[in-house]
């Protein structure tokens, strides 16, 4: 089925060193052209249609290919705006080499408020896929085989589980020197070396020889204002940092991020209502009370202990909670104090003002 395409001209410079058409499922576009290409997709059981929409932004001048995904996850909905809001942006009317953006991946999740296919498999950990697997595997595959491996660098947008946000972080093969650069070029004060999963976008995207960063913030079924200006700012700095952008001339220099090495949960130690002590982002001490789990009939309180000293890069938002639960996610670094300074200023930066419209100027 041929994508059909919407064109307009998005750059201006010379016919020199002029790439050649990019082309997807049939559409081809020209350099400095963009395109909404739309694949076709297992249509729903009442007839419906379904495509994977894609924006495709062909530069001028040749240069990497970068994909940017949401929503694989389909009630992660941070990274569809972060999409929406990084295909406005002024600066890419100087694009080299070529951006596809995929602001919903598993769209079928993403009508059923679900993290979920219809066939309750988990899209991350479908990866490779093939054509004529489940459900998640054929969806799985169509991404891969159409985007993924057609690119030289990724980006894939996520947030917490339903009732669980994260602190704006990276989780990336920091073991690798080019995935840490490019880590450190998306701006975020966390970055989590991360190992692969079985089954994951980004294990697949490995063995493709493909580079990727997982962006995470927020939670899901929620838009979080500072989380998606942070994944737009970060997205621009990864494509200036790769050579499809030129460097930009920010308003203050940023700290140095700092890396987690190691990270462990607290579990809820009793049932009963969750009465947090400290939020995302908070330095901790070994042993300090993070949170009181009450019990709503006799009143009896039990305090949730850290079992290590770190920061808070994920907390589960849900006041009733079960034994066993996981209430904190703590990152382990060798200078917490930095790195609780870097993130209470990181959040001075892009926290919106009460005053101010939602949506941000464009980044030049």
């Amino acid at each position: 089925m041929l994508g059909l395409a919407t064109r307009m001209d998005f750059s201006a410079t010379d016919d020199m060193n002029k790439p050649s058409a990019f082309c997807i499922d049939g559409t081809c576009i020209a350099p400095g052209q963009r395109a909404l290409v739309n694949l076709q997709l297992a249509q729903l059981f009442t007839g419906t249609p379904v495509t994977l929409p894609v924006h495709v932004l062909h530069g001028r001048k040749p240069g990497p290919v970068l994909f940017v995904s949401a929503a694989i996850h389909g009630d992660e909905l941070n990274g569809v705006e972060i999409i929406r809001r990084l295909l406005k942006q002024r600066t890419l009317h100087n694009l080299r080499g070529t951006l596809l953006a995929v602001p919903m991946v598993n769209l079928y999740g993403v009508l059923d408020h679900s993290r979920y296919l219809p066939d309750r498999r988990d899209l991350n950990r479908s990866f490779p896929g093939h054509e004529t697997g489940s459900m998640a595997a054929r969806l799985a595959h169509t991404f891969m085989s159409r985007i993924v491996a057609r690119c030289t660098h990724g980006i894939d947008l996520h947030t917490g589980a339903i009732g669980r946000a994260n602190l704006p972080q990276i989780r990336a093969n920091l073991d690798d020197a080019p995935t840490e650069q490019l880590a450190r070029a998306f701006g975020v004060p966390v970055l989590i070396n991360s190992s692969l999963r079985d089954g994951s976008l980004r294990e697949a995207a490995a063995e493709a020889g493909v580079r990727m960063l997982l962006y995470e913030a927020g939670e899901a079924l929620r838009l979080e204002e500072l989380a998606i200006r942070a994944g737009v700012a970060g997205v621009v700095g990864v494509m200036r940092a790769i050579g499809m952008l030129t460097p930009g001339h920010p308003r203050k220099v940023r700290a140095e991020p700092f890396i987690a090495r190691s990270s462990l949960w607290v579990r809820a130690p009793e049932s009963g209502l969750c009465l947090p002590r400290v939020g995302l982002g908070a330095r901790v001490n070994k042993g300090q009370v993070l949170a009181l789990i009450a019990d709503p009939v006799t009143g009896h309180e039990d305090p949730v202990e850290a079992s290590a000293s770190g920061i808070v890069i994920g907390r589960s938002n849900q006041p009733l909670v079960h034994e066993g639960e996981a209430l904190f996610h703590i990152g382990r670094f060798e200078a917490p104090k930095l790195v609780a300074a870097g993130i209470q200023s990181f959040h001075s930066e892009l926290q919106p003002i009460p005053s101010e419209p939602m949506e941000p100027l464009p980044i030049v």
